[in-house]
């Protein structure tokens, strides 16, 4: 009987381990390292908007070791890897894995992540928004797959609702630093009257970023990635993705709020 005990003990513990270790998998076969450094890049390049918009410049070394910090390749992928885990399990852990260590999907990945470094370039963004604005509304079979993949993992809503949350983050520790002197409804006013401009926005940059990504695919490999997408593996990934993105955007708009209130105070004395 202790010995059955034991056993059944040792099958347990190892349960959460291999699990562990599946999710491992599909962090690499998801190239989530390289995006993590992608990200992290792009969140530089905010920081140093940032500093020229709001502190004119004079943030200096104080301010890119804060936003460095903040925007730290660890912190991003653990954050990721918090939502995936508890959103993909079982079958379709596997599925996803499956797909993504194929030809296609370790292809697609790479075009993902390139397209992305690309639209850090402004004249590539305006470009390839230009490029899908003439293209969508018609019958591209194109832009009819990425379209399909748009409503499946409700991209635009999930979007726009992480860009107001993030930005009511920023806010509130503006407040909470002192820069602002604002109520809870004032601050919720504030945010959602962007809604529309972020709205349109996102459908545009979603549009553009998906176009130029997959440009390079054939319409069957593009379908193909849309019938994923369509699936209960394809639908856990995406939502366990933004499981794992907004509740880390949000803590990072806090984070350079309240490092923003700090410089902006310091400026002041």
């Amino acid at each position: 009987m202790r010995r059955l005990l034991a056993v059944l003990l040792v099958l347990v513990t190892a349960l959460p381990l291999w699990a562990g270790a599946r999710h491992t998998v599909l962090m690499d076969v998801l190239k989530v390292r390289e995006l993590s450094g992608i990200l992290h890049e792009e969140g530089l390049e905010f920081g140093a908007t940032l500093n020229r918009d709001w502190l004119e410049g004079q943030g200096g070394a104080a301010w890119s070791q804060q936003v460095t910090q903040i925007y730290n390749r660890d912190r991003i992928s653990e954050g990721i890897r918090a939502g995936l885990e508890p959103a993909l399990e079982g079958e379709a852990l596997e599925d996803a894995i499956s797909f993504f260590a194929s030809d296609l999907g370790s292809q697609i990945i790479t075009l993902e992540n390139s397209a992305r470094r690309a639209m850090a370039d402004p004249l590539v963004e305006e470009q390839a928004r230009a490029q899908f604005a003439q293209r969508q509304g018609g019958d591209d079979p194109y832009i009819q797959q990425i379209n399909r993949m748009i409503v499946a993992g409700d991209l635009i809503n999930r979007n726009v609702t992480s860009a107001l949350n993030s930005n009511y983050h920023f806010l509130r520790a503006l407040v909470d630093g002192d820069i602002y002197m604002m109520s809870e409804d004032e601050i919720l006013q504030d945010v959602m009257s962007e809604r529309a401009d972020i709205e349109a926005d996102t459908e545009s940059w979603l549009g553009a970023f998906l176009t130029l990504a997959y440009s390079p695919l054939s319409l069957d490999e593009l379908t193909a990635y849309a019938d994923f997408s369509e699936t209960k593996a394809g639908k856990a990934l995406n939502a366990g993705l933004f499981a794992g993105f907004d509740p880390l955007y949000e803590d990072i708009s806090y984070a350079l709020g309240r490092a923003m209130a700090l410089n902006m105070a310091a400026e002041e004395l």
